[in-house]
């Protein structure tokens, strides 16, 4: 067994079969936005802290970029690339499975709103922490956030420089 995770065609494999299933759990959880949430009021969870509540989002984060699709679309390639590039030229050894994990995050909740910006002209957002008045969010917004801290503490306190040159070395 051990050595089948020692290829890196394994962990090629089951880094697209992560992105794969959170790709389809943002994409299933914003059809029960539209289904469930479209057209009503605000679902309360929390009474004035946490509600679900329905937003067609044609802005990023914080509702910037109002409007800028090709732009929207265009950042978010990139950066899947950037993040593929990473995945592919990180090896496969144990102490840099979380490299993959990350990354694979980051891939799928961008290509999750990708695929909200390319079909429908906006990403829909549902997830609203109203005592903070924090803008309304998404699960692909939630893997690029928590992948993007996570990737930031790995790259800060875990791994030495040293151990990160196959990113930049032919």
């Amino acid at each position: 067994m051990k050595k089948i995770f020692a290829k890196k065609g394994t962990w090629l494999a089951l880094d697209f079969l992560l992105a794969g299933i959170l790709i389809f759990l943002d994409q299933f959880t914003k059809s029960l936005a539209v289904e469930k949430l479209k057209g009503n009021s605000a679902y309360v969870i929390l009474q004035g802290i946490f509600e679900l509540d329905y937003v067609e989002n044609s802005g990023s984060a914080f509702g910037l970029n109002q409007g800028r699709r090709v732009f929207l679309l265009a950042v978010g390639v990139i950066f899947t690339i950037v993040m593929l590039y990473v995945i592919l030229k990180t090896p496969a050894k144990k102490r840099l499975l979380p490299v993959h994990l990350v990354a694979t995050g980051i891939i799928a909740g961008g290509v999750g709103n990708v695929i909200d910006r390319f079909r429908l002209g906006y990403v829909i957002d549902f997830f609203s922490f109203v005592l903070i008045h924090f803008p309304v969010f998404n699960v692909a917004d939630v893997y690029i956030v928590i992948s993007t801290i996570a990737m930031a503490i790995l790259l800060i306190f875990v791994y030495q420089e040293e151990e990160m040159e196959f990113l930049w070395k032919k």
